[in-house]
């Protein structure tokens, strides 16, 4: 059948995926490498149970599909604080997978159902935390709309996930899995290499930081998390944070984040998303982004470099995120800003 071996494919290229962003980031993408090592695996066992039929595949496939979005959590909430180990709660619904996998010709516990419920509760989880206004403290600062973008589809893919299930079961009722084959490869193809795409982008945008102060940002937070904050402490950590980005030109780091900012300020990270929140009704990445984009005007306005070199100079990584924030600031791009210029000098 044609359809076996697309598995195989897809297997072999998140495998190869896995190795070299590995390679090319080491620790940085160690956590996305890990991820899209375990999809491979995942696929590669999908064929191998619907080409060979072994009880061995039967048994391991949900298994290792229960721990699909138990991981998918783990890189997301990763990008918000050091989380270290996952919390063992998060490992009961994969644990009750196993039980009821390999008790299945005794027991027959409804395996399906269980599966179903836990790619939907991480999906609901992470499209609800997709959409608040959270601090991304371990991400650079100018990708964190890609990271929650990202977040977002990681969610639907999961909820996507779910209704698969679903229809794999109404399948095995009502046609005794006529279609099962068809559905699990196809949903495969769309399931996995998707969200593999979504965590490699939280991989690469959360650069590599010193696990121990990292550990004591969390602490930090957790004790400051219960203070009210005061419009005068709010405007005196906004003022405090412009005086050390301008002094320090903090902006032109390309991998900025808000953990680099706490320890620069020794100020919880916490704290200064709140007040910059509270006083600038602004986002801490929009805020960073705004001085990256005074840095680029003022290079278009006094040199003559390319505005690949400007980009690049100015702290942006991608010119596609560069023209987007200076298209919001400025409300044009970087060449028709510079033509305008060009056109009525002062």
């Amino acid at each position: 059948m044609l359809a076996i071996p697309v598995p195989f494919v897809v297997s072999m290229l998140l495998g190869l995926l896995a190795i070299s962003l590995y390679a090319q980031l080491s620790l940085q993408g160690k956590v996305a490498s890990m991820f899209l090592g375990l999809c491979a695996v995942t696929t590669s066992i999908v064929g191998l149970r619907w080409t060979f039929g072994l009880s061995i595949f039967s048994i391991a496939q949900p298994i290792l599909a229960s721990i699909i979005p138990v991981a998918a959590w783990y890189a997301f909430a990763h990008a918000n604080r050091d989380l270290g180990t996952l919390p063992i709660k998060h490992f009961v619904a994969p644990l009750f997978v196993v039980i009821s996998a390999v008790s299945q010709p005794w027991l027959a516990l409804p395996l399906d159902v269980l599966l179903t419920l836990i790619y939907a509760c991480y999906g609901v989880a992470l499209i609800r935390f997709s959409s608040k206004e959270t601090a991304l403290i371990n991400v650079s600062l100018g990708n964190w709309e890609g990271v929650k973008k990202a977040e977002n589809i990681a969610g639907w893919m999961l909820m996507f996930s779910a209704c698969v299930d679903t229809l794999m079961s109404l399948d095995f009722t009502f046609n005794q899995g006529g279609f099962s084959l068809y559905i699990l490869t196809a949903a495969h193809l769309i399931l996995l290499p998707v969200l593999s795409i979504a965590v490699v982008v939280v991989g690469i945008n959360t650069p590599v930081s010193d696990e121990l102060e990292s550990k004591q940002i969390s602490s930090n937070d957790e004790t400051s998390s219960s203070q009210v904050m005061t419009i005068e402490r709010a405007h005196e950590i906004t003022s405090l944070l412009d005086s050390k980005i301008r002094q320090d030109r903090l902006y032109l780091d390309p991998e900025l984040t808000l953990s680099k900012l706490t320890r620069k300020l020794g100020i919880p990270a916490k704290q200064i998303s709140i007040a910059v929140n509270q006083v600038h009704e602004k986002n801490i990445s929009k805020i960073i982004n705004g001085y990256r984009i005074e840095h680029a005007k003022h290079s278009l306005d006094t040199s003559q470099d390319t505005i690949t070199q400007i980009f690049m100079n100015s702290g942006f990584q991608t010119k596609s995120n560069f023209n987007r924030e200076f298209s919001r600031v400025v409300g044009m791009t970087p060449s028709e800003y510079r033509k305008s210029k060009a056109q009525h000098p002062k």
